[in-house]
């Protein structure tokens, strides 16, 4: 049963960092005045996310950080979801999303992940 609550946490982190990806996307593509800002916007969004998670925290990163460096980046990560979706006007699904990464974090500092 343990592992299988480890396992389920685990999964929860990689949807919560797929999360982050929609939520700017989706954040990109209500701004700007025209359909070209909300593109690039809702494309180069996402795509600056991806660099920044691919070079710094993924399992194969260039430059991995540790430590508070970590928890630094994963607070700006899922705090940049949060934000994203409140500016868009989701302000209930931002606290459910910041609830969730909340509860995972602490599940993973507690068993270690």
């Amino acid at each position: 049963m343990a592992a299988a609550a480890r396992g389920a946490n685990l999964l929860l982190m990689f949807l919560l960092e797929l999360g982050v990806y929609v939520a700017v996307a989706f954040w990109g593509l209500r701004i700007g005045p025209s359909w070209t800002v909300k593109v690039l916007a809702g494309l180069g969004g996402p795509l600056v996310l991806a660099v920044i998670w691919g070079v710094l925290a993924s399992p194969r990163a260039r430059w991995p950080v540790r430590g508070l460096a970590r928890a630094g980046l994963e607070v700006a990560w899922f705090g940049a979801g949060t934000a994203a979706l409140a500016a868009a006007g989701l302000v209930l699904p931002a606290i459910v999303f910041a609830c969730l990464y909340l509860v995972n974090a602490a599940l993973r500092r507690l068993w270690r992940q």
